[in-house]
């Protein structure tokens, strides 16, 4: 008879938990549309998307043309996550700059 209770009591639970997770999250949504918090995402993904260019990721890097592949990667660990998430972007556009050059692009 016990068991039979605590079966419905979570059976009960659950979907009680699971009617209010589907309310909170599109009252999420909602909340999302009206403050344009959506339309921000949406505007950053489309930026993070972009190719940076060389010259900016040498300037977030802190490296010159003349600076070796071994410096760029140690620059690139170094930040806060926002810092870490341009440093990364950086990298990715050098590395292509550098194996155009033919030097080596082995992480570290």
């Amino acid at each position: 008879m016990a068991a039979k209770i605590l079966a419905n009591l979570i059976v009960m639970g659950s979907g009680i938990l699971a009617r209010a997770m589907v309310q909170a999250y599109r009252q999420a949504l909602a909340n999302a549309s009206k403050s344009g918090v959506a339309q921000e995402t949406v505007q950053n993904i489309r930026r993070v998307n972009k190719i940076m260019a060389e010259p900016e990721a040498r300037q977030i890097l802190g490296v010159t043309e003349h600076s070796s592949w071994e410096e760029i990667l140690q620059n690139a660990k170094n930040g806060s996550f926002y810092l870490q998430s341009k440093v990364h972007r950086a990298k990715e556009c050098l590395e292509e700059v550098y194996q155009k050059k033919g030097q080596g692009t082995t992480d570290a």
